[in-house]
């Protein structure tokens, strides 16, 4: 009994001694106790940084670019002030046929714009406004430094110029995207080297930049796979590459393009090729067929034949008319360049000049 009652007295003494020295350590030395709370909640506290800084860097930089045809609005995209001039750099495709074109500032004042130059391959363009009307100028930035993973945000005007200044943030899913489109004609006839977002890229917001957490330039936004099944994913192209493209067209110089003189096509329907008196070995599967040659051209000059299959072009093998194309331009007019043809059964390897585009 005497042992039970020592016990207890030892837990109660204890408890009131412990209490004591607690009390102590709050009354003597406060700041030492909330320094420790405060360090512990600090550490486990997660916390991610906004970018309305990077979007209020290039915010008042970015237009909407209405393209009228006719009096009448035919469509409209997106563009951003890169010079302060008043250039402004949008796609090839936002102004292509345009016979007037405006702007939409973001304080919502609408005025007249130029047409500068486009090019139809790289999907760039620039036009102007006079420089009175800018009050920001974006930065550029290099899309060579950026990173897969990278935060990456748009700016844009989906459907609508209702909807213009809007933001949409995501990150840079990857680069060296070679993507497929169609320039002259319904099938794929081209290759763009772009670099894939999964940020909301929507019919508007073509021409718009596409940027870092700083708010510099990285990409000009181009496209977008629309199919029902696929979400999240957008294209641009990297703004080194639409830089170089818009310098020259400011300049007034003609982008000149290297040329074969030869109209062209994929092997798809046999009966198709028969039709145009062509029939191909057996064997053959993938590269360009010759459908003709122009005279006197680098391809004639070259003795390239109707029939003929283009299977591979300087130090490149070539399925398609779009890869074709894409490693052609890979070279400058007047260089001369080695390519194999399939010929019946025979694979020959040709000398061509090549020559300039109109």
């Amino acid at each position: 009994m005497k042992k039970a009652i020592i016990y207890i007295v030892t837990i109660i003494i204890s408890i009131f001694i412990g209490s004591a020295l607690m009390y102590a350590i709050i009354y003597y030395f406060p700041n030492t106790v909330i320094k420790t709370v405060n360090k512990v909640e600090k550490n486990v506290v997660v916390d991610e940084n906004g970018i309305s800084e990077g979007i209020a860097n290039i915010y008042d930089s970015v237009v909407v670019v209405e393209n009228y045809q006719r009096n009448t609005l035919a469509g409209i995209g997106s563009g951003f002030i890169y010079d302060a001039s008043g250039y402004i750099m949008t796609n090839h495709h936002v102004v292509d046929n345009a016979s007037e074109v405006k702007v939409i500032l973001m304080s919502g004042e609408t005025i007249d714009a130029s047409i500068v130059g486009s090019d139809e391959y790289a999907d760039i363009a620039v036009i102007k406004i006079d420089s009175k009307y800018i009050t920001k100028v974006a930065k550029l930035g290099s899309s060579e430094n950026t990173k897969v993973g990278d935060t990456v945000f748009t700016i844009g005007s989906p459907v609508s110029s209702d909807y213009k200044g809007t933001v949409t943030r995501g990150i840079l899913s990857g680069k060296d995207r070679m993507v497929e489109v169609s320039i002259t004609s319904n099938a794929h006839d081209w290759i763009m080297n772009v670099m894939q977002t999964d940020a909301a890229i929507n019919p508007g917001n073509s021409g718009g930049p596409l940027c870092n957490i700083n708010g510099e330039v990285i990409g000009v936004n181009s496209m977008k796979l629309v199919q029902s099944q696929i979400e999240g994913i957008g294209f641009a192209i990297p703004i080194e590459y639409a830089l170089e493209y818009a310098k020259t067209i400011v300049s007034g110089e003609k982008i000149k393009r290297a040329y074969l003189g030869i109209s062209m096509g994929d092997i798809t329907s046999r009966y198709y090729l028969l039709r145009r008196g062509i029939n191909l070995d057996s064997d053959v599967t993938s590269g360009v067929i010759v459908y003709d040659v122009e005279t006197s051209g680098p391809a004639y000059n070259a003795k390239l034949q109707k029939g003929d299959v283009i299977v591979k072009i300087g130090n490149y093998d070539v399925k398609n008319v779009a890869e074709l194309r894409y490693y052609l331009f890979k070279y400058k007019p007047n260089d001369t360049i080695k390519i194999s043809v399939k010929r019946g059964s025979e694979t020959l390897t040709l000398d061509i000049t090549l020559g300039t585009s109109d």
